[in-house]
């Protein structure tokens, strides 16, 4: 399943940012998450992380780990492609 993970940085790790991204792919990689893209944004979100991950218990947990760092939150959304969103309607 993929996943959009909605990132705000604490202010205690804006200025860490090799530290924390090192941290993030180490447990990403524990948990077999695989990370296909990190965006850096301005306004109400620090960060836009694409993930892909087994099952949601596994997302989050991460998103849990990676508040409990301090590093700042997460939100997470699951994301649907085109199939997906095509199945959904023929159910209706």
């Amino acid at each position: 399943m993929k996943y959009i993970l909605l990132g705000q940085l604490s202010s205690e790790w804006i200025g860490r940012q090799r530290e924390r991204l090192q941290a993030v792919k180490n447990k990403a990689a524990e948990f077999d998450i695989k990370i296909d893209g990190i965006y850096y944004t301005q306004g109400e979100y620090d960060f836009v992380l694409l993930i892909r991950a087994t099952d949601p218990y596994i997302a989050l947990a991460f998103t849990i780990w990676y508040a409990k760092q301090g590093y700042g939150r997460m939100t997470t959304m699951p994301a649907f492609d085109e199939s997906a969103m095509e199945a959904a309607v023929e159910k209706i």
